[in-house]
């Protein structure tokens, strides 16, 4: 298909604000109506979309087929990448795909691409003679974040710049900051005629970010990228006291220092700082602005830090910093940003389209090619070679694996343009031809044609000359004046840091790491982000995750093994696929001898099998020393096991979940500190609700099932206390569903939600030290609005009756129909050829006075239809009741399709007043998260916030964090401290706010 000269245009799948087109209809035109022979095009065939700045119709106008079918296409033109299912067999495919740098999470796309046999463009490739990039919209994230901003203040960059001069504004040196300032401020001297009708704008370099540590020591730019650690960080004393707005437009990474960390904006404020906004251009996340913790969307730009009292708000109207940090700036002006790319894009569509062999396009699109035909092209030959470099086997013994076996290594860390200019190649061959090893450690990418790259490599070789050779030979190519054809004559291209020669003993075995060893019990959907989480430990993203969220140093384990164990070895199998440092082993733990056996190997287990499970697993965790964590209620057989843990020197810590878990921490966080601050808590609300996010709610009853749908119905025939106002209320538990109160959470307005009344909520008063004190105390479970009136009128019918039904013994089979008209009373059910509809059901109901609203019976009839109970299909035989029927139904009718995404939404509201006169404190909680898909594999966010609060609880017993012995649950500051600090590290947001 390459080179027939068809042209597609993909709709972009990425987000629902992605407008831009790769071409325009005007762009499109010309191609089209230059004839082939002079254009190379043939016919453009557009993907339909509703979302792009284009409407389809303008480009049937100028002769473009609207089509879903891209098969007849040679070149299939995108904007961002798309879904793989997308990818066609040899084809030529351009957009910007992020694979040239190795990214690890944009492998599974370049696999597919490599599967499928097809070509890769990647537009950010495609550079000029002077090597920079000609396709980007970088300028246009600069215009549409100043004009966003500009609701709220000022912007600076490229095109920030161009907004910015249509202000009545001076550029100033950063030197004169100080003297602007102190000018005075109510005088009519100057700053009445320069300041208040005059904005200064002040662009900021490196030089003005960070200081060399030696004092006589000048600033470089160069030894700066190269050598980060040598330099202190200035912005904070020297820019920030005099900002009134920062506009962030800095490449950064994680080695290099923060331009504002979350400690120096307090103390800024605290000063006195006039700091009122940010516009971070970056969107780079706890990055260089630390407390800019979370992307904004388009449509609610802004969210405000108050640094005073370290809280985020999603209102406008209080103290603090607003903050902009949209993502995905260039799509807002679509139309222009489009234009502008189409100019330059089209002129290469001619060569792209009717050319089928690589080796006939001109030299800037060769270099463009990552892939050709499903082979690597020869520039991007690194990619599979990083890629190898992590993926070391497991050895059989799971705790002595090294990922090195060579005796000499040695740590090369490696900065310069390596990928743009494909420097990482001449590397990695000096690294090979010596008959050396490379290991990849971490790996730091540029995000622009200026901005530089780091790479960390363990080098190893079998002999120490030979890594002498390796080491004089990298650090002979960072010397331009050596190889100036290499380096194509650029100075500073290339910058190498050699650490200290390591000698391994294998024989004998290498003890330079401490690992440590978590048994995790169960294979079910939550333990793989646990899995995950452990076996990430000890690399370099997590020390600096783990050390940075706590105050105080982190004892982190440097290396952590993860056994995944199951009743059938295939289920571990596939729930450590793609980890490292993992094992699956078979275990059954009615087996003392087996259980004894992997406990007594590990230091602690984590078991996310069944609560009835749990007494076995802790009586033998006691008997060997081995703390324990589940993520299940502690239950009385728990409790009996404290004075025999304490005994044992080890901790039982339960409740390390969502709810309960997250929610305990959440809420002691509020009430400890309120207490300390002399306040009594008066009110305590908890809402907590899995739910499909907005778009997969696409049912009557807005719900649907990960797992089997029985727990979650048998727990809304539960009954519940609560406390309102003083007075205790107890709800029977076949009233539960009509008790249904509608709810909204004032930060999310979008959600209408109802909420259900969960168990006795008293205990956490007692559990909570708030018994005492709270006149309301209620927990109550979050569903989307409407879902307890159908759920109660469908108990009322009979669709969740346990009983075994004589209907369903019969050896002729019922039908779904069958039992409908049995529950609805409907006599003439053998009378062949009736018909339920919507209304006949929803009259019926009506009729047997089992719902007296109208408009409930009529979604109550719709469910009943949509969960199938008018086909005339049998009943398996499985099926005794009608609750097993029913559930059987909705397991097949509300499970989630493999691109729908689950969402955990958690709230807290706590009231607390003061004695002393102090005005009351209306304080609020929220969790929210959603499922997420990462190299093909989904995790449902109920899975995310169960496992990885779990695998927590471990890392924190791994590194002594938790001090206290016995069974224990995350109410104490030891335990939910540094886990909320994790938790949000990791990227779980907790937002807190208090009116």
């Amino acid at each position: 298909m390459l080179g027939n000269g068809v042209v597609g245009i993909l709709s972009e799948t990425t987000n629902k604000w992605e407008r831009r087109a790769p071409l325009t209809p005007s762009h499109c035109a010309r191609l089209l109506h230059g004839g082939k022979g002079k254009t190379g095009v043939a016919r453009i065939i557009v993907q339909p979309s509703t979302k792009r700045i284009h409407h389809d119709s303008l480009y049937e106008d100028v002769g473009c087929e609207i089509s879903d079918d891209l098969s007849e296409c040679g070149l299939i033109l995108g904007i961002k990448q798309p879904k793989l299912e997308m990818i066609l067999p040899d084809r030529a495919f351009a957009f910007f795909s992020h694979t040239h740098k190795a990214q690890k999470e944009n492998m599974p796309l370049l696999d597919r691409i490599l599967a499928e046999r097809a070509s890769l463009f990647d537009y950010e490739l495609i550079v000029g003679d002077d090597g920079k990039r000609l396709l980007a919209f970088g300028k246009f994230a600069g215009r549409a974040g100043l004009i966003d901003f500009l609701r709220g203040l000022g912007q600076l960059s490229l095109g920030a710049q161009e907004i910015f001069k249509l202000l009545p504004h001076t550029f100033v040196d950063p030197s004169r900051l100080p003297e602007l300032f102190g000018m005075p401020v109510n005088s009519q001297s100057a700053r009445t005629s320069k300041r208040v009708f005059q904005v200064y704008g002040c662009v900021v370099t490196c030089q003005d970010m960070v200081e060399p540590k030696a004092g006589t020591k000048s600033f470089s730019k160069a030894d700066y990228y190269a050598h980060p650690e040598h330099y202190n960080p200035i912005f904070h004393e020297k820019i920030a006291p005099y900002a009134s707005v920062i506009v962030n437009c800095m490449y950064w990474e994680k080695r290099f220092p923060r331009l504002l960390t979350t400690n120096q904006v307090q103390d800024l404020m605290r000063k006195g700082c006039p700091l009122v906004g940010i516009s971070d251009i970056t969107c780079d996340i706890e990055g260089s602005i630390e407390f800019v913790d979370q992307n904004t969307l388009i449509d609610s730009p802004f969210f405000r830090y108050d640094p005073i009292n370290n809280s985020y708000h999603h209102d406008m109207d209080g103290n603090g910093i607003i903050c902009l940090a949209i993502d995905s700036l260039p799509t807002e002006f679509a139309r222009e940003a489009s234009h502008h790319f189409g100019d330059i894009l089209s002129q290469f569509i001619g060569n792209l389209a009717s050319t089928g062999s690589i080796e006939e396009l001109p030299t800037h699109l060769k270099r463009a090619c990552i892939a050709h035909g499903g082979a690597i092209t020869p520039l991007f030959e690194y990619i599979p070679r990083m890629q190898n470099s992590n993926a070391g086997d497991l050895s059989e013994n799971l705790v002595d694996s090294h990922s090195n076996k060579k005796k000499y290594s040695i740590l090369v860390s490696l900065s310069g343009h390596l990928f743009d200019q494909f420097l990482i190649n001449g590397a990695l061959d000096i690294i090979e031809a010596a008959g050396g090893s490379f290991h990849l450690i971490k790996c730091q990418v540029g995000q622009s044609a200026n901005a530089m790259s780091y790479s960390e490599l363990e080098v190893g070789a079998d002999d120490s000359a030979v890594l002498d050779q390796i080491v004089d030979s990298l650090t002979s190519i960072a010397n331009p004046s050596q190889f100036q054809g290499l380096l194509n004559k650029e100075k500073n291209m290339l910058s190498i840091k050699v650490g200290k020669i390591h000698k391994g003993d294998f024989g004998k075995g290498d003890n330079t790491k401490k690992k440590s060893v978590v048994l995790i019990l169960g294979a079910g959907r939550v333990c793989r982000p646990a899995a995950e989480f452990l076996a990430s430990i000890g690399s370099i993203s997590s020390q600096q995750f783990l050390k940075t969220c706590t105050e105080d140093e982190f004892e982190e384990p440097n290396d952590v093994q993860v056994i995944v164990a199951s009743l059938y070895l295939r289920d571990a199998e596939e729930i450590i696929e793609g980890i490292p440092n993992a094992k699956a082993v078979q275990l059954d733990i009615m087996d003392s001898g087996s259980l004894h056996k992997y406990i007594s190997q590990v230091e602690v287990v984590i078991s996310l099998l069944p609560p009835s499970c749990h007494s076995i697993i802790a009586k033998a965790s006691i008997e060997l020393r081995k703390h324990l964590v589940t993520a299940s209620y502690v239950d009385d057989s728990m409790l009996k096991l404290d004075e025999a843990a304490k005994s044992a020197g080890i901790t039982i810590l339960g409740e390390m979940g969502l709810d309960p878990g997250i929610d305990h921490m959440m809420a002691m966080k509020i009430i400890n500190q309120a207490h300390v601050r002399g306040g009594n808590i008066r009110s305590f609300t908890s809402y907590c609700g899995g739910l499909p996010s907005p778009e997969a709610a696409n049912n009557p009853l807005a719900y649907k099932f990960s797992w089997n749908p029985a727990g979650a119905i048998r727990a809304g025939q539960n009954p519940a206390t609560y406390r309102s106002q003083g007075v205790t209320i107890h709800v029977d538990g076949n009233d539960l569903y009509d008790s249904a109160t509608r709810f909204r959470i004032p930060d999310l307005p979008a959600f209408a939600l109802e909420c259900l009344p969960n168990r006795n909520s008293l205990v956490y008063g007692d559990l909570y030290g708030i018994g005492h004190e709270a006149f309301t105390i209620f927990r109550g479970t979050l569903r989307y609005e409407g879902f307890g009136e159908i759920m109660g009128t469908l108990a009322r019918i009979g669709f969740f009756n346990t009983e075994v039904h004589p209907m369903l013994k019969n050896e002729k089979r019922a039908t779904y129909m069958s039992v409908l008209l049995e529950l609805l009373s409907i006599q003439n059910h053998d009378l062949d050829g009736i018909v339920m509809k919507e209304k006949d059901v929803m009259d019926r109901i009506v009729a047997l006075g089992l719902c007296k609203d109208q408009g409930t019976a009529a979604k109550t009839a719709r469910t009943i239809i949509f969960l199938g109970f008018h086909e005339e299909t049998e009943i398996p035989v499985s099926c005794q009741s009608a609750f097993d029927v029913t559930c059987l139904r909705m397991e097949a009718r509300l499970a989630y399709s493999c691109s729908e995404q689950d969402m955990v939404l958690l709230h807290h509201e706590v009231e607390v007043d003061f004695p002393d006169g102090r005005k009351a404190e209306h304080h609020q909680a929220t969790l929210l998260e959603y499922g997420r898909t990462k190299n093909g594999k989904t995790t449902t966010a109920m899975a995310f916030t169960v496992g990885i609060p779990a695998a927590i609880g471990a890392v924190l017993l791994l590194s002594y964090k938790i001090k206290s012995t016995g069974v224990l649950r995350p109410t104490e500051p030891e335990v939910y401290v540094p886990a909320l600090d994790i938790l949000q590290a990791y990227g779980i947001k907790l937002l807190e706010k208090i009116d």
